[in-house]
């Protein structure tokens, strides 16, 4: 009499089993440490926008969780409407000038969406400055302009996302 017992196992239900339970390992601990949704503060960037026309201000309501901190444009009556439409109205920034916001310590992040011969001599600066990039596209006009975007974005250790 055969006394061991065969266990047959397919392949497909060997992974989909494994991939079941290594996934329920990595998740379960992020909802039981931080919660469902919940970013803790020290995850969150300070957002500044520069250019808040139609697409700059898509690209800031698509940041949630997010705290935005300053606001530029060129049009006053265009930033102002903004700033008031945000839920921590009273605590933004507004200025007329993006250096200011390069100026600013407390800014991590910066979200551009100006007019296109502004996104790189704008997105430079800003990594010079020690801030993360997110420019609009087109991050560069030629090839030339995309090599030093590329370039300073490696010599300052800071992200650029270009969408």
């Amino acid at each position: 009499m055969n006394t061991k017992s065969t266990l047959h196992l397919s392949r497909r239900k060997f992974i989909g089993t494994t991939t079941i339970a290594v996934s329920g390992l990595t998740v379960v601990p992020s909802f039981a440490v931080s919660g469902l949704g919940h970013i803790p503060p020290s995850d969150k960037l300070n957002i500044a926008g520069i250019g808040i026309g139609g697409k700059g201000k898509v690209n800031l309501k698509n940041m949630p969780g997010q705290n935005i901190v300053a606001l530029c444009d060129v049009d006053p009556e265009r930033r102002l409407e903004f700033a008031q439409r945000l839920p921590n109205t009273g605590q933004i920034a507004v200025y007329e000038d993006y250096r200011r916001i390069l100026d600013d310590p407390e800014i991590d992040s910066v979200s551009i969406a100006t007019p296109d011969h502004w996104h790189t001599p704008m997105a430079l600066a800003a990594l010079q400055a020690g801030k993360h990039v997110y420019v609009e596209k087109p991050c560069a006009h030629n090839i030339y302009e995309a090599q030093l975007l590329k370039q300073a974005a490696a010599a300052s250790g800071k992200c650029v996302q270009h969408g």
